[in-house]
């Protein structure tokens, strides 16, 4: 099991990019997102509070998370599915955590907490894990704790 563990690991450093699947209860959306995690694989992204997405998560906080590399030969692939709640950072100090990593992850400057907060169109969202699989090549998704 650790070996799936460390494989999952690999597969979201290796990720600067996941898919967020969000939901009212009647129509999926999907959305390809920066992302950034902690050491407790918490993951944190950026959106504008208009998104679809943002309005999706204010309605219905479960999300699902995926993360895999498209370029692996059809049988081959590695992905890392993750079941989530998400939430809106609304917390100044919360916000000041995580940009960064948000930032430090794409080797830019660090914006201020205040452009994610009050009358700011973006905000940082966060997605606590709730369950996590492995899928490695033909073999069959392993649920794992990260």
């Amino acid at each position: 099991m650790n070996n799936y563990v460390e494989e999952a690991k690999k597969i979201i450093s290796d990720n600067k990019y996941m898919v967020i699947a969000t939901t009212d209860g009647l129509q999926p959306w999907i959305s390809p997102v920066f992302m950034a995690y902690d050491e407790r694989y918490n993951f944190y992204w950026a959106s504008e509070r208009d998104t679809r997405h943002s309005k999706l998560i204010e309605k219905n906080n479960q999300i699902a998370l995926v993360m895999f590399d498209p370029m692996q030969p059809e049988g081959t692939g590695r992905g890392v599915y993750i079941e989530a709640k998400a939430q809106e950072l609304n917390d100044l100090a919360e916000i000041k955590k995580a940009i960064p990593l948000m930032y430090d992850r794409k080797n830019k400057p660090h914006k201020l907490a205040e452009e994610f907060s009050g009358e700011g169109r973006r905000r940082i969202y966060k997605a606590v894990p709730t369950k996590v699989w492995v899928k490695l090549a033909k073999e069959a998704r392993t649920e794992i704790q990260l």
